[in-house]
């Protein structure tokens, strides 16, 4: 069933003979008919007997069948023999020796092989089975066979002796017992060599190929014919010579069944045989051969005369197009003719006696071969004779009725063509395709590669048809386009088939040898000039073309309206025939007014059924009562608007818009409006009744509606760039995302505490070596740790939320919960870690039982054995892993903040909100507490010193930190700090206590100090020395910075954790080493090495006799610290079984720095403003100290001397401030008093002036930009502040400067580059206090710093009212807080 029958499609726009009446008179144009009779209505019986009589004309025209027939051939009379000496002169001349006529290498083998095969009867060429033959071939085998001639033939390679040595052979073999007079055999000579030579030529062509010794296989194919005899065949055997074949013609039978095209005619209009055979033998006396000529002379004649019965002149719109067609007409009628002739020569001269010539033909008496040849010149050569036929073919003695006389002639009256050819022949046509379409196999379209409506044996009586009735081939063409839209508009064709109809004529023909007289018979269509038509059949074109167009356009108007179904027709079919086949053929032509109708209403349609297709969507998605809506429907509604709306793009991929309109933007414009507003009053209704009911709709729904709506708007977008969405969804689902992050940032410390609760701190895998690799030196508490930070980063960021100001601000959000996470891991784990660190070792834990006695006994022992190696300490490997977690967390949190874009998050919210309106009620403040050093603590011990640490607290006595212990130190230096957040003024209480293994802890001292956003409203660094209650002091630093909720802020709050939680660590690490160090760099060690050398060296003297004492060697001092080496290996092996290379790095990095405060306490005391009681070194100290610093640096260096390879720390990191200031300690140290004075005013007046360079840079750049952030420049201290800390420090590291792992190597580079660029006269400050007459110096420079303090306080304040504006600030009546909720400056 055709498509268009399965929609209920009617094409037929009206009836047939209304439709041939329209042909008919269109343009005024007068059809072929009109040209040879009146128009008249062809009947069946026409149609019939016209298509039988050329079916049976291609019957009589056949070629004659024969069949071959015995009869005895005459003997061959013989030739006169020729000796074959002289044949063989003519074969090879004397001296003939080229290498060409030579035989080919292995050819007596292939030869022996070969003569075997005739003996034995299996040789593959013809002919070699005859018995007489054999014996000739056996003759000669035996005479090959012979040694002399087989070693003659091997050396010469001559193909002559083999051929006289047969020859004679053959003729010894034929003669023998035979009677002297018997001459019967003499021929067999001949034709046996004849064959042999046959066979020497196939065995050369199988040796060497026909390219090779061509000049040999020529003679021996010359040889062979002179051998002939009549040119008898040499494959026939001797018994068939006698006898042979002759052809004789099989006379025609004039049946039904043996006429295959007559059955043809007889299917197609439904007629048995019995009935065909009937009226063939009734008109069998008419329909010949004669009549057939007869017609063509007329048709001849009537086109000579310009006369009805053939085209004419009138009937082209051209006279050229009319020329070429008749000069065209010419050379096909002589095929006609010639064919006659050729099936009935009898009919070339024959003459009737009653006949009249026509007029103006005279007649010809030229005989049959003058006619052949005037024929074969006409039709090479057809231009030759003008447009009359040659007098040659005689067709003035062919006579005529008395009806074709030049005054009957007017009306033709032919026997085999019809009065009109072209509407019978489009009849004939309409019944044979109607049969062949009936008849047809239901399964042969999904066979055949192009099927055709017409079966092969109707086409060839179709061309048939067109050839005996001078049909053209565009004619023909046009017809059947006629008839297969007439057939289309039936119903009888669906579109398939159309579309192949139209295809075929618009497609070159298949080459066939012998084609058939038709004009442009193998031409398409389209390649025919439509100007080189008949009116009629371009008139006729048109029409078809337009009935055909109007009727795609109603089928394309139906199909579409069903576009929006689940099962929608495909339009493949219509739009290929508009396409390919109606739009771009030149004949057809459309009024522009009529297709933008057609475009009009075909929109119209569409968006009714867009229309009727969503509201089928609401009422079967949407609940009828309100009260029964959730999100889900709306999701639902929206899957299904926006998949059929993907469905209809896909569908109409590669052809968006049909006939000017795209289905896909209709239902877009149709559907997505509506759904628009509809979601968004849905939308609001849920929302309402979960307010309503107090209930709380899922997140995870909201996030999924979210995506819906995301999708329907981007293809909103794509499709309608000019028509906004109709709400902003972002601003209405944003609830869900907000409810979401507060879930998650409660959920994230608990996370977080369970993956450390269930972490064992193993390394998780070994390496094929057995030793882990870096990456399996953290454990899995981490790694989750930043799996639940990337998936909810990845659920923010798979949201693809579309509102970049909400995003940043979702980042920012779920930042902060992350640096609370990292915090509350930090916490923990370095809780767990102190706690691992600071347990008792075995040794401790036994001296906890003995008796004071007991002790004293154990000090002396250990005194005694102090040569003995130092054990190392043993660390536990879950320590170094909880350490390694650290930097694993550093490395990924820089990744996560990559992966969050966090400066780009910033920019945008810094963009969106413009300047901050200035308000009135603080939040947050960070302060961040250093606990850098003490001085003249209280001792404790009873070896007069004292085992200190720290313990920070707030006014509610919760502790906010704890130091480390400094065991046997008066004048700890901690160097720790805590950052303390608070909303207001905090009391901080410092506690110190000396550490005792056994019972409780000592009390050293107490001092507070009070953290007041008011007071550090400039956000610089203040350093206060406060006095303990007891005796001594404490020197703490304190900066503040604004706790602000901003994305870069949390991200440096989170690095300054883990930054701050692996400095603890590696202090604790280093710790447990540094006592060693402290005892191998100190001034006992310094002068027990220099006693020990000067005690050898006085019994040196006193053994040898000698007058002098020798100088300690190098060797000496290398030795003294060998056991500090051993220590550090034997520390280091165990590390680098578990921490990581960086982990191991910093603990390196840490002990180096510990390595240089050790040799600085050796030769300085610290920076004070009061003289002290330390003593300077004497220069062979000194020398021995310096070679200590240069044989620690070469150990952390571990530089491979060979290689040069650099195993340790780098030299650059090496060489930190620190280790300058010890070397330039070296040049300054035993300078004078007066000369050191002298350097350190100059330095002081030298970074007097830089920081006051930079006082004004920075007052040019804060006008420039209203920085929320102090500039690095000098801070201020209040009249407390201690001695070292005026006029040398900076701002300290914020949290800002913390944010990730670029900015924290940006700040260490620009803190070493300024250490370097700004020499310090700290380093001589220290060395004049060993100085007591430099004491009122030390009291004057305290008092320069002040003063220089107070100024640079002074300045800060006019910098800020200028960058504040006059009159502000809270003494002014201004506001006491500014950007950010921080105070003003």
């Amino acid at each position: 069933m055709s498509t268009s029958s399965r929609y209920g499609i009617s094409r037929r726009a009206g009836s047939v003979q209304s439709v041939q009446s329209m042909q008919s008179v269109r343009d005024g144009a007068r059809n072929r008919a009109s040209s040879r009779a009146r128009p008249v209505a062809v009947s069946y019986d026409d149609a019939f007997s016209f298509a039988l009589r050329v079916a049976f004309l291609n019957y009589l025209l056949q070629p004659r069948k024969k069949r071959k027939e015995y009869t005895s051939a005459p003997k061959p009379v013989p030739r006169a023999h020729t000796g074959v000496g002289e044949l063989m002169k003519d074969f090879m001349p004397s001296g003939s020796t080229s290498s060409s006529l030579k035989l080919p290498h292995g050819f007596r083998s292939a030869l022996d092989k070969r003569l075997t095969g005739v003996l034995q009867g299996i040789e593959r060429l013809p002919g070699y089975n005859d018995p007489t033959l054999k014996r000739s071939f056996a003759e000669a085998y035996n005479a090959f066979t012979d040694k002399d001639f087989y070693k003659n033939i091997k050396e010469d390679r001559k193909v002559e002796p083999l051929i006289l040595i047969f020859y004679s052979s053959a003729i010894k073999a034929q003669s023998r017992n035979r009677a002297p007079d018997d001459h019967s055999w003499r021929p067999l000579p001949d034709r046996h060599l004849a064959m042999f030579v046959r066979l020497l030529a196939s065995l050369i062509r199988d040796l060497v190929g026909d390219r090779d010794r061509p000049e040999l296989v020529q003679r021996l194919n010359t040889l062979e014919s002179k051998l002939l005899t009549n040119d008898q065949n040499l494959s026939l055997s001797a018994a068939q010579e006698d006898h042979s074949f002759v052809e004789v013609e099989i006379p025609l039978t004039y049946l039904v069944k043996d006429m295959p095209m007559v059955q043809v005619v007889a299917k197609i209009f439904g007629l048995t045989h019995t009935d065909v055979q009937n009226v063939l033998d009734n008109n069998m006396a008419t329909w010949t051969e004669e009549a057939a000529l007869k017609d063509y002379k007329a048709y001849h004649l009537r086109m000579s005369s310009n006369m009805a019965g053939t085209l004419r002149k009138r009937d082209f719109d051209v006279d050229e197009a009319y020329e070429d067609w008749k000069r065209q007409e010419l050379s096909m009628l002589a095929k006609l003719f010639s064919e006659i002739l050729t099936i009935r020569p009898d009919l070339k001269g024959s003459t009737s006696g009653n006949d009249k010539a026509l007029p103006a033909r005279p007649q010809s008496t030229y005989g049959e071969d003058q006619a052949y040849a005037d024929l074969s010149k006409m039709m090479s050569n057809p231009d030759s004779a003008g447009f009359g036929l040659d007098q040659s073919l005689g067709f003035g003695s062919m006579s005529l009725d008395e009806s074709s006389s030049i005054r009957a002639v007017d009306e033709p009256n032919y026997v085999f063509i019809p009065a009109d050819p072209r509407a019978v022949y489009k009849v004939i046509l309409q019944y044979a395709m109607s049969h062949d379409l009936l008849h047809s196999d239901p399964n042969a379209n999904e066979t055949e590669d192009d099927p055709h409506p017409l079966s092969e044996e109707t086409r060839n009586l179709l061309i048939e048809l067109a050839v005996r009735w001078r049909i053209p081939q565009y004619s023909r063409d046009v017809t059947f386009v006629e008839v297969s839209i007439r057939k289309f508009l039936d119903q009888e064709l669906d579109h398939g088939l159309l579309f192949t109809c139209l295809d075929s004529v618009k497609q070159p023909s298949s080459e066939v040898k012998k084609p058939p007289a038709i004009q442009h018979f193998s031409t398409p269509l389209t390649d025919l000039e439509p100007s080189r038509w008949t009116l009629a059949d371009f008139s006729a074109y048109q029409m078809a073309l337009r009935e055909l167009n109007d009727a795609l356009l109603r089928d394309l108007y139906t199909l579409l309206l069903r576009c929006y179904d689940d099962r929608p027709p495909s339009i493949g079919a219509v739009m290929a025939l508009i396409k390919v086949h109606i739009l771009p053929d030149p004949a057809f032509s459309q009024r522009q007014d009529e297709a933008a109708e057609f475009t009009r209403q075909l929109e119209a349609g569409l968006r009714q059924s867009a229309s009727e297709r969503y509201s089928e969507f609401v009422n079967r998605i949407i609940p009828a009562d309100h009260e029964d809506w959730d999100f889900s429907h709306v999701v639902k509604l929206g899957e299904e608007v926006v998949a059929l709306s993907e469905k209809i793009k896909k569908r109409y991929k590669s052809n968006p818009r049909i006939m000017e309109v795209s289905p896909h933007k209709v239902w877009v414009e149709t559907v997505f409006p509506s759904f628009e507003v509809d979601a968004q009053d849905f939308i609001k209704r849920v929302m309402s009744v979960a307010k309503s009911r107090d209930t709380e709709l899922s997140v995870e729904d909201g996030f999924i509606l979210y995506k819906e709506l995301v999708s329907i708007r981007k293809i909103h977008l794509e499709s309608l760039p000019k028509i906004p969405f109709s709400f902003h969804i972002e601003n209405l689902l944003d609830e869900f995302v907000w409810k979401w992050l507060n879930n998650t940032a409660e959920r994230m410390i608990e996370m977080v505490g369970n993956a450390i609760k269930e972490d064992e701190f193993h390394v998780r895998a070994t390496g094929p070596d057995g030793i882990p690799t870096d990456d399996d030196r953290h454990s899995v508490s981490i790694i989750d740790t930043f799996r639940i930070f990337r998936e909810s980063v990845d659920q923010i960021r798979k949201l693809h939320w579309d509102d970049h100001v909400h995003h940043a601000r979702f980042m920012t959000a779920l930042a902060k919960g992350i640096a609370a996470a990292i915090g509350h891991y930090c916490e923990v784990v370095e809780a767990m870690f102190a706690k691992e660190m600071d347990r008792p070792t075995e040794e401790e834990m036994a001296a906890s039982s003995k008796t004071t006695q007991e002790k004293f006994m154990q000090y002396a022992k250990e005194a005694w054995n102090a040569k003995e190696r130092v054990q190392p300490y043993q660390f536990l490997p879950e320590s170094f892993i909880k350490f390694n977690n650290i930097e694993y967390a550093m490395h990924e949190l820089d990744k996560l903040e990559k992966l969050m874009d966090v400066d780009g998050c910033a920019e945008v919210i810094r963009k969106a909100e413009g300047p901050r309106p200035v308000v009135k009620k603080p939040q947050h403040y960070v302060f961040t507490v250093k606990i850098v050093e003490a001085e003249d603590l209280k001792a404790c011990d009873a070896n007069g010193s004292s085992d200190p640490y720290l313990v920070l607290c707030d006014e509610y006595q919760k502790r906010l930190h704890k130091t480390r212990i400094i065991k046997g130190n008066l004048n700890p230096r901690w160097d720790e700090s805590v950052d303390i957040t608070v909303s207001g003024a905090l009391n901080l209480i410092a506690t110190i206590w000396d550490w005792d293994l056994i019972g409780d802890h000592d009390f050293v001292g107490r001092t507070s100090l009070k953290l007041d956003p008011l007071h550090f409203g400039d956000y610089l660094p203040r350093e206060f020395w406060l006095d303990l209650d007891t005796q001594g002091r404490l020197l703490i630093r304190v900066s503040m910075e604004g706790e602000r909720d901003d994305i870069q802020f949390h991200f440096g709050k989170a690095f300054r954790h883990l930054k701050r939680t692996e400095r603890d660590m590696v202090r604790k690490i280093t710790e447990k080493l540094s006592a060693h160090i402290n005892a191998s760099l100190s001034r006992e060690a310094l002068r027990s090495l220099l006693s020990r050398g000067l005690a050898a060296s006085v019994a040196s003297l006193w053994k040898k006799r000698q007058s002098t004492v020798p100088a300690l060697t190098p060797a000496d001092v290398e030795n003294a610290l060998r056991p500090l080496f051993n220590y550090f290996d034997d520390n280091f092996e165990i590390m680098k079984q578990t921490l990581t290379d960086a982990t191991m790095t910093a603990v390196m990095t840490r002990l180096w720095k510990e390595v240089l405060i050790a040799i600085e306490n050796l030769l300085v005391p610290p920076l004070s403003d009061k003289p002290s009681s330390q003593k300077p070194l004497t220069q062979p100290e000194l020398d021995v100290v310096y070679r200590w610093l240069e044989l620690l640096f070469n150990f952390f260096n571990a530089k491979d001397h060979q290689s040069g390879e650099v195993l340790g720390i780098p030299a650059d990191v090496l060489k930190s401030p620190k280790w300058h200031e010890l070397a330039s300690l070296n040049f300054f140290y035993t300078e004078s008093t007066e000369n050191l004075m002298r350097e350190s005013e100059r330095m002081a007046a030298a970074n007097a002036q830089r920081a006051q360079q930079r006082a004004q840079q920075q007052l040019h750049s804060s006008a420039a930009s209203n920085r929320l952030s102090a500039p690095p420049t000098f801070g201020a201290t209040w009249s407390g502040a201690g001695f070292g800390s005026l006029g040398t420090i900076r701002r300290g590291k914020s949290i800002m400067m913390s944010r990730n792992l670029g900015t924290m190597r940006k700040a260490k580079e620009e803190k070493r580059r300024e250490a370097q660029a700004d020499p310090s006269d700290d380093m001589i400050l220290r060395i004049l206090r060993m100085r007591p007459e430099a004491a009122g110096y030390l009291r004057e420079r305290h008092r320069q710093r002040e003063r220089m303090a107070a100024t640079q306080q002074a300045a800060m304040i006019v910098r800020q009212s200028v960058n504040q504006g006059f009159g502000s600030g809270p003494a002014f009546g201004g506001a006491l807080y500014g950007r950010n909720n921080l105070p003003q400056r």
